[in-house]
C-alpha cells in the first residue's frame, strides 16, 4: 500500500515498505507563541525558516497550519503556501479544523496535497470527503466520531472501517487514506500509549493503510519527554506507523527514525544514518 504525494516538482512515498516519511509539524502555532505572531504579522521569513530547517533535519512533507485565532484563516492559509513555495518544493500537508481554509489551500495547491484530516463524524464527512475526491488529494483519517475519541481499540477500528467505506463511495482511492489512531497522554491514562499502539497493528493488519500520529502528545505532562516521545515512535513504527507527526530538527527524533529505518533493512549500509550523524556532528569525522 502506497500513498503518493507531491509539489508540482517533488513527489514522496509514503508505504510499508519505504523508509519513514516524516511529516513536520513546526509550522503550526499550537504551543508556539512566535510562530503564532509571525503568522500574524505575515512575517514571511520566520515562517520561510521554520520550513527550511525542517527540510534540512530530514523532513519529506511539511504540516502547514495557520490557525491564529482574529486572522482570516483562508488568506493566511494561501500566503502561507505561496510563501514556502518559495524556499522548497516540499510536498505539503494542509492542516485546519475548516473546511474552508481547506479549500482555499487546495485551490492554489500544485500537486498532490496531504489534507488533515476527516473524522467519523457525520458533518466532516459530507463536508470533507467530496473536496478530497475533487482536488484529487491524499488525506488524514482521525478515529474519532461524534461520541469523541474512544479508549477502545476495537471502536477506533470500526471508525477506521467507516471512514474507509466513506471513502470509497467518495471515490477515494484506499491507498490515498492514511489512519491516525491518535495519540494521547498516558500522564493522564496510563493505558492509552498500549491502546494506540494496539490499534496500529491491528489498523495495519487488517486494512493495510499507511498510518500518521501525533507522537509527542503521549507524553504531555511528563518529565523527559524527547526521551518518552522517541520509545514511543520507535515502537509506534514497529507496530505499523509510516509517516508520523513529529518535529525532526530534534535530533533525537530524527535518529530514532533513522535508527528503525536501518533496523528494518531500509537504509542500505546505513548510509543514511552515517550520513546525518555526520552533519549533525561534523567534529566527529
Amino acid at each position: 500500500m502506497q500513498t503518493k504525494i507531491s509539489s508540482d516538482k517533488k513527489e514522496v512515498i509514503i508505504g510499508h515498505d519505504q523508509p519513514v516519511v516524516a511529516i513536520g509539524e513546526r509550522i503550526n502555532p499550537t504551543g508556539r507563541s512566535k510562530l503564532a505572531k509571525a503568522l500574524e504579522e505575515r512575517d514571511v521569513g520566520y515562517i520561510q525558516n521554520e520550513a527550511l530547517k525542517q527540510v534540512a533535519a530530514g523532513a519529506q512533507v511539511l504540516g502547514i497550519n495557520v490557525g491564529v485565532s482574529g486572522t482570516d484563516e483562508s488568506a493566511l492559509m494561501v500566503d502561507v503556501l505561496h510563501a514556502v513555495r518559495e524556499v522548497t518544493d516540499t510536498p505539503l500537508c494542509l492542516d485546519s479544523a475548516k473546511p474552508e481554509v481547506l479549500r482555499a489551500g487546495l485551490e492554489v495547491y500544485k500537486g498532490k496535497a496531504l489534507v488533515n484530516s476527516v473524522n467519523g463524524e457525520e458533518a466532516k464527512i459530507k463536508e470533507i470527503l467530496p473536496m478530497v475526491a475533487q482536488y484529487k488529494s491524499a488525506v488524514v483519517a482521525l478515529t474519532m466520531d461524534d461520541d469523541g475519541i474512544p479508549s477502545d481499540v476495537s471502536k477506533r477500528l470500526a471508525i477506521a472501517d467507516k471512514i474507509l467505506n466513506e471513502t470509497t463511495k467518495a471515490g477515494i482511492p484506499i491507498e490515498d487514506v492514511i489512519i491516525d489512531p491518535l495519540a494521547m497522554s498516558v500522564a493522564s491514562d496510563d493505558q492509552s500509549g498500549l491502546g494506540a499502539l494496539q490499534s496500529l497493528a491491528q489498523i495495519r493488519d487488517r486494512f493495510g493503510v499507511n498510518q500518521t500520529i501525533g507522537a509527542s502528545n503521549v507524553s504531555f505532562g511528563l518529565p523527559t519527554r524527547r526521551a518518552i516521545n522517541c520509545v514511543f515512535l520507535a515502537m509506534a513504527i514497529v507496530n505499523g506507523l509510516t509517516c508520523p507527526i513529529t518535529d525532526p530538527t530534534v535530533w533525537e527524533i530524527r535518529r530514532t527514525l533513522l535508527l528503525t529505518d536501518l533496523f528494518h533493512g531500509k537504509d542500505d549500509f546505513a548510509m543514511n544514518f552515517i550520513g546525518a550523524y555526520r552533519e549533525q556532528f561534523p567534529e566527529d569525522d
